[in-house]
Parts: C-alpha cells; sequence; structure tokens
C-alpha cells in the first residue's frame, strides 16, 4: 500500500520534470529574455533629459513590446557607443525599469532600418536589434 502511493508521487513528479506547464516554461523564458516585455507602470523613459508623459510612455511601451527580435550584437562594456555611432553622438531613448528587486537601463538607439538597444543590469551589458517600424519612427510630441 505505501509503496504504491510513493509510487504514484514519484511518478507525478516524473511527468511534472519531463513535461512542465507551459505557465511554467513562459516564465523561466521570460525570467531570461534579451528582449523582456515591459510593463509601463514599472518604467520612466527620458529622451534628452526630458520625461516621457504617460500616454507617450504607454504607447513607446507598447511599440517596445511588439517589436521583433533581429539580432544581438557582440559588445565590450564601455564601448556601446562608439561601436553603435561612432560618426554621430546620436541621443538615445532611455528606458529605467524598476521591479521589486530588478532594475535594468535600455539605451535604444534608432537607424533606418532598425532600433540598436544596449541593456545594462548589474554589472551587464547586452546589445541587440529590434525591427519596429512604430518605434524607429517614434518622435516626442511638442508641448504648447
Amino acid at each position: 500500500m505505501i509503496w504504491t502511493i510513493i509510487a504514484t508521487i514519484i511518478g507525478v513528479i516524473l511527468i511534472f520534470i519531463s513535461s512542465p506547464t507551459s505557465a511554467l516554461v513562459g516564465w523561466i523564458l521570460n525570467k531570461f529574455a534579451l528582449h523582456p516585455k515591459l510593463d509601463p507602470k514599472d518604467i520612466t523613459v527620458t529622451f534628452n533629459g526630458m520625461r516621457l508623459e504617460e500616454e507617450e510612455k504607454n504607447r513607446f511601451s507598447t511599440y517596445f513590446n511588439e517589436a521583433q527580435y533581429v539580432k544581438r550584437n557582440h559588445i565590450f562594456p564601455g564601448t556601446e557607443k562608439s561601436f553603435l555611432h561612432p560618426e554621430t553622438a546620436v541621443i538615445p531613448f532611455v528606458i529605467n525599469v524598476k521591479n521589486r528587486k530588478k532594475e535594468m537601463n535600455f539605451f535604444l538607439y534608432h537607424n533606418d532600418d532598425h532600433v540598436d538597444v544596449v541593456k545594462q543590469w548589474k554589472k551587464k551589458v547586452a546589445s541587440f536589434s529590434l525591427s519596429s517600424e512604430p518605434l524607429q519612427n517614434f518622435s516626442i510630441s511638442e508641448k504648447a
């Protein structure tokens, strides 16, 4: 009797480990994603020192979340600006993410056919490219 219960429990555990639920898989993949989905209430977006209004921030984060990941760029920490735009001093959009213990910064540099993103968290730096026409053409509305 007891061996049957133990065998059943071990069987259930082995089934769960070999085919985890999609919620668990989604959580693990999102935890280590290079291009994570951002929640507008956890971020601040600035451009040239100016904070985006709530409506613009929500639109910007939607464009960022819907952007297609193109490729990872290999850079060395401290050289991201000169690597991405050596000939011009381009001002990036800066996304600051603060969520519980997690704090990250994203620097978005616009190009004609893609957006280069530099992600900084803790003491790590990664760079990747996104494809999103709305994000490439995003501009801050002028205040009257």
